[in-house]
């Protein structure tokens, strides 16, 4: 039984060194490995508690904006979700402030994660997708600012992870810098609010959740509204 099973077991070894001598199929597993490690990271580190969070900035004095954006897009990149970035973002330096540097962080989060997944797994990707494949890579590079939003407002993956996921796409780097912007916007106001209120006890409101709720009225309108634009563009034109 074992001599009979090792036959059927070479082609596979054999293809997978073949797919492993491959520059792009090794900057693929890197790409991988990378999301792995991060995903494991996120178990193992304790969060900290939202209520010290506010005496960090007094530590850095003038540089706590850059390491708000910096730091923010960091633990972006790494698959930390990006409500707890930007409730952190809030709760250090109030509502306002706190959304701007939550909104950098996630431009600068969205432009290394695209660069990463260019970089490590487009041509591998591109060698690979045939049939319906094709067709979604050709839809991801055709896609405008108002389709970025339409993805980024679904609840498919979360904010890291979509940012590489497009980069090993045909999409290109301008509409979806601009459409994770304003995709991120209602919720970074609202959640920053909702950080701030959280350090500052009795200050919370219901206005600090109406952005929030209006991101998911945008989701549901811009998803409607992407429907019709996609039946109509099957039907072509009467």
């Amino acid at each position: 039984m074992t001599g009979a099973a090792r036959p059927g077991r070479r082609p596979v070894t054999r293809r997978l060194v073949g797919l492993l001598r491959q520059p792009s199929a090794r900057r693929f597993g890197l790409l991988l490995l990378l999301l792995a490690a991060f995903a494991v990271t996120l178990l193992v580190v304790p969060r900290p508690d939202a209520a010290d969070l506010p005496r960090l900035a007094d530590t850095l004095g003038g540089y706590a904006p850059v390491a708000a954006v910096v730091g923010g897009a960091l633990l972006l990149v790494a698959l930390v979700p990006r409500t707890f970035v930007t409730l952190a973002s809030g709760a250090i330096f109030g509502p306002v402030q706190g959304a701007a540097y939550a909104l950098g962080a996630a431009l600068l989060a969205a432009a290394l994660g695209f660069a990463v997944g260019r970089l490590l797994g487009r041509d591998f990707v591109a060698e690979r997708v045939r049939g319906r494949l094709a067709r979604l890579d050709g839809w991801f590079a055709r896609q405008s600012v108002f389709g970025v939003i339409t993805v980024r407002l679904l609840p498919i993956a979360g904010f890291g992870l979509v940012s590489y996921g497009y980069g090993t796409t045909g999409a290109r780097v301008l509409p979806f810098l601009a459409g994770s912007v304003i995709a991120s916007a209602p919720t970074a106001i609202g959640y920053a609010a909702i950080g701030a209120a959280v350090s500052s006890p009795g200050s919370i409101n219901w206005y600090a959740a109406a952005p929030a709720s209006l991101g998911l009225i945008a989701s549901v309108l811009i998803i409607h509204r992407w429907w019709r634009a996609e039946r109509q563009r099957r039907l072509g034109p009467s």
